[in-house]
């Protein structure tokens, strides 16, 4: 299929492995943060094509990975009270809370739907005047506006009805978070390509001066991870710092100004807590006061909801790049996708899964 095909090029693809072998002469550890970028790496098999002294380490980049296990209790919470009808994308149906998941609560009698846009939700509002409507916004800047878009547009609709539940996150603070953590072994990063299309690159800018790294933005197909995959590991080889852009044909350096204006104007920055992570600081949205009728943790007050992690999920240690996926006792075994302890194991992006799926056992 033509601008799918040409990106799957098998001899292209060799030519590229070739020239890293050629390139590389001392070990590198390198971080693919998006958890989309490691399911294509897997499948693919390119993590198994590069040379030995290249190491691949997976990041937080799956924003259904690392959404609290509080606030899964507390969309389910929501869910289950008779007056709402409970809308999210599908694949936060099935990740599990503390006691549940929305497909159970769903099972049991709660109106959960599958929507494929927030906008969606705000018809279901302006259709259902009777009822709750609430839409689960999850996601890093990609999904941001879309989900700004919906709250902006409940607002000039005077819909008293719609609500979300917001846990945004934001990738340049958890790119910090590991950097500066003691532990830390990443030397290059490639950074996820769809959010740079709304955000753009001048963020990182300042990290990789800071941390005296490189980070390539790089797209989603193998050739465009082997060519960020070359650009990096020559940056290390030559010892040059700084961002560069594989990605040229979606994103731009300023990024979306008009959503990242539109984002301004519906969200603030704020700590933001990630599952299995913990804490980081300025890591995430939330609505600013002036739309704070759209909280859906305000409207049915379920803000002091708290969880317990399964003591057997590493989910944190794989998130942060400390192990993979098939280092875990659990795996294949106590954790499945039919039966997950955690979320990257449930997810379409998260590592754990990627692995099941495609025999990294």
């Amino acid at each position: 299929m033509r601008f799918v095909d040409e990106y799957r090029n098998e001899a292209d693809a060799q030519r590229l492995v070739q020239a890293i072998n050629r390139l590389v002469t001392r070990p590198w550890t390198i971080m693919e943060i998006c958890g989309g970028q490691t399911h294509t790496l897997i499948k693919f098999g390119i993590d198994q094509m590069l040379p030995a002294r290249v190491t691949l380490i997976h990041g937080p980049g799956c924003p259904v990975c690392v959404t609290p296990i509080e606030l899964i209790d507390k969309a389910v919470a929501i869910a289950r009270r008779p007056e709402v009808i409970f809308t999210s994308f599908g694949d936060m149906l099935r990740v599990p809370g503390s006691e549940a998941d929305l497909l159970a609560v769903k099972a049991q009698g709660g109106d959960v739907r599958m929507v494929y846009s927030p906008l969606d939700a705000v018809k279901l509002a302006e259709r259902n005047p009777d009822r709750e409507v609430v839409f689960f916004a999850v996601g890093f800047e990609t999904t941001a506006p879309g989900n700004a878009m919906s709250v902006w547009q409940a607002k000039r609709l005077g819909l008293k009805n719609y609500s979300i539940l917001c846990s945004h996150v934001l990738v340049p603070p958890a790119i910090e978070a590991i950097l500066s953590s003691p532990n830390n072994i990443v030397q290059g990063f490639l950074a996820a390509g769809h959010v740079c299309t709304v955000m753009g690159y001048w963020e990182y800018e300042p990290i990789a001066a800071r941390y005296r790294v490189p980070i390539v933005v790089t797209g989603f197909e193998p050739l465009d991870l082997l060519q960020g995959l070359h650009m990096t590991l020559k940056a290390l080889e030559e010892g040059r710092v700084g961002v560069e852009n594989e990605y040229a044909r979606s994103v731009t350096r300023e990024g979306n100004t008009a959503a990242q204006k539109l984002m301004q104007q519906v969200f603030e920055v704020c700590d933001r807590q990630w599952r299995g992570i913990g804490m980081i600081p300025r890591s995430g949205y939330r609505l600013r006061p002036e739309f704070a009728a759209f909280d859906a943790e305000r409207r049915f007050a379920v803000e002091g909801v708290t969880a317990q992690e399964s003591l057997l999920c590493i989910a944190g240690q794989i998130l942060q790049g400390m192990k993979k996926p098939n280092q875990c006792s659990a795996f294949g075994k106590l954790c499945t996708p039919e039966h997950p302890l955690g979320a990257p194991m449930v997810s379409s992006e998260g590592a754990c899964a990627a692995y099941y799926q495609y025999g990294r056992a």
